[in-house]
């Protein structure tokens, strides 16, 4: 079994209900979106992480690494001109009995969905299959402009907030409803 990857972080603070954090490159975003996708393989699933931000903010880099660490082997890109794209990975799932390292299994049906909403006025039926995979115990779920299916989403999601900054930096903002699954990442 590989060594982990030792948890390199960039500075971030907690005010209240919102985590902040600054990456100085693509390459520490990239590093950290990795190491929480590996991270995110290890929960109970479904999860849903809503990514907000402009056209170029990273949403879409963010999502690839994440995906890299969830073990996903084929290239990932942008679902705009097809509104979303499925990836599989094999991971260890935690049973929804119990949290206890003895109940983890494989499975092998587990699937990062990645929709991207910005071309859509109206959801239409795209919001029928979003409602599916947001019911699926085996998806995490990935949306980019997520503002027309905003009601269908669950209470309980990751809502990360990008921030292009100067130099290729960026700023990402985590919402309070995961702050209990981020910390124990963090």
């Amino acid at each position: 079994m590989p060594s982990p990857i030792p948890l390199m972080l960039p500075k971030f603070s907690v005010y209240d209900i919102i985590i902040h954090m600054i990456f100085s490159t693509q390459i520490e975003l990239e590093s950290f979106a990795e190491q929480l996708g590996a991270f995110l393989k290890t929960q109970k699933l479904p999860l849903v992480l809503e990514l907000v931000g402009d056209v170029g903010a990273g949403k879409t880099t963010f999502t690839r690494a994440l995906a890299k660490g969830l073990g996903i082997k084929e290239p990932v890109t942008s679902p705009s001109f097809t509104i979303s794209k499925r990836y599989y990975w094999s991971a260890e799932q935690i049973s929804a009995s119990s949290r206890e390292a003895t109940s983890v299994s494989k499975n092998p049906q587990n699937s990062l969905i990645h929709y991207d909403f910005y071309r859509l006025d109206d959801p239409g039926l795209m919001a029928e299959d979003l409602a599916e995979s947001l019911a699926d115990p085996h998806t995490l779920t990935i949306l980019e402009w997520a503002d027309t299916v905003a009601d269908l989403l669950p209470k309980a999601h990751l809502k990360i907030t990008f921030k292009a900054l100067m130099n290729d930096s960026r700023e990402l903002f985590f919402n309070q409803p995961m702050e209990k699954l981020l910390c124990n990442f963090i």
